[in-house]
């Protein structure tokens, strides 16, 4: 069965980095964009960062400059080099892709910024 695992989620004091990771694995035909969307506590998921299987990126106004969305691996591994963190980047993280036209999510990992 297809399986979005993600790794690479912490403890960080402010101004560090850390990097997560989203790899798809199991019997893929066909993958699409991939995503990676957090939900701080109290509020709504939101869209941080999506990849095209052309490459193609986009983020939000918020992590412009500080975070890098990149896949590799014929396209099924996604990551997300987060650097210059702040509190406001606490948050469940996910991963999100199109597999075999149906929408897969990662399990969530914790990102906790603190001093």
């Amino acid at each position: 069965q297809v399986q979005l695992v993600e790794s690479g989620g912490g403890l960080v004091q402010p101004g560090g980095s850390l990097k997560l990771s989203c790899a798809a694995s199991g019997r893929i035909i066909s993958i699409n964009d991939m995503d990676w969307y957090r939900q701080a506590p109290g509020k709504q998921r939101e869209l941080v960062a999506t990849i095209t299987s052309g490459k193609t990126t986009k983020y939000i106004d918020s992590v412009k400059g500080r975070f890098t969305i990149s896949r590799v691996n014929a396209n099924r591994t996604m990551y997300l080099q987060m650097n210059s963190l702040n509190l406001e980047d606490t948050a469940v993280y996910y991963c999100h892709a199109q597999v075999n036209w149906r929408d897969y999510w990662g399990q969530g990992i914790q990102v906790t910024v603190s001093s």
